[in-house]
């Protein structure tokens, strides 16, 4: 069970610093790993999807909204073993999939994502920025500016993001490729940032074991945020890739495309994206509606609506 305990440790700590996940939720993801581990007699880590729906059978008893947690917890904790390679495999789809509504996303508003930039464009504007504000600098203009995951972004090779290149090709998760735009600014930023870089550098942000992890690069937001003047509860490398799709969505980016900048393997993951259009589509009726340019033109005074 030891083995258990030191991967799903590793795990909540990645929930905790990728997806800025509540710590209440973090509390109920450990207690539900733990108590499986022990159904498991220690071989959570290594249980087939067999041993996963004999244990799902025993949550016969509970309400809808506790198997969904519980089923929830399993699959992302085996989606992060498959992703980091403790796994070749995903057993988790023998796993119980009860009717939940789906929490909408933390999202920033371009005014609270301005105060990020800002605040960047403070330091370096300053006679002698120091290196680490042109690795900032780096950094959000990626996560903002091209919405990739945290794990994504830590682990890009320095000779990712070439000046005469506008995309960088990704290596996702379930080890499928994509092709990411980079805009002029990000490519203007990371150009800045790899003058620091050594030239025999793996990574384009560096650290003395490899590269900077998941967890340092949930600090460096978090400490920009404050920064900032912003709360650094509400913002972390997810909120910014959530932050990327909605103002990219509500801009008139076409879902398909925007699936496939994400990554997502199932367009319902990107629709959830769709609750932030809501105010643009008002504005769409109001002005592109056949009806749009016509006005009422019997007066309404002094009648009776119930005639």
């Amino acid at each position: 069970m030891a083995g258990d305990i030191d991967l799903v440790d590793r795990f909540l700590e990645m929930m905790a610093a990728e997806r800025g996940v509540a710590k209440n939720t973090i509390a109920a993801y450990r207690s539900d790993l733990i108590a499986a581990s022990g159904t498991l007699d220690g071989h959570l880590v290594d249980a087939d999807a067999k041993s996963l729906a004999r244990l799902a059978n025993g949550w016969g008893d509970l309400a809808s909204s506790s198997v969904a947690r519980k089923a929830s917890a399993l699959r992302r904790f085996y989606g992060f073993l498959h992703e980091e390679g403790h796994r070749k495999d995903n057993p988790s789809q023998s796993l119980p999939k009860p009717a939940q509504a789906r929490p909408l996303p933390k999202i920033l508003d371009k005014q609270e994502v301005d105060l990020l930039f800002e605040t960047i464009e403070d330091r370096l504007s300053k006679p002698h920025p120091l290196p680490k504000d042109y690795r900032l600098s780096a950094l959000v203009e990626l996560l903002y500016g091209s919405g990739l995951r945290a794990s994504e972004l830590v682990a890009l090779p320095r000779t990712s993001v070439m000046p005469d290149r506008p995309f960088i090709i990704l290596l996702g998760k379930g080890s499928k490729e994509r092709l990411v735009p980079i805009s002029d600014r990000a490519r203007h930023a990371v150009g800045a940032w790899q003058a620091f870089v050594p030239n025999d550098s793996r990574y384009l942000f560096p650290s003395r074991s490899g590269h900077i992890s998941r967890i340092r690069l949930f600090q460096i937001i978090k400490a920009l945020a404050a920064a900032a003047g912003l709360n650094p509860d509400k913002i972390s490398p997810h909120v910014l890739r959530h932050a990327f799709a909605t103002h990219l969505l509500a801009g008139g980016a076409n879902l398909r495309a925007l699936q496939a900048m994400l990554g997502h393997a199932d367009i319902a993951t990107t629709q959830i994206y769709t609750h932030v259009d809501s105010s643009r589509l008002v504005e769409l009726v109001n002005k592109r509606h056949p009806l749009a340019k016509r006005t009422l033109t019997r007066s309404t005074a002094g009648t009776n609506p119930q005639q």
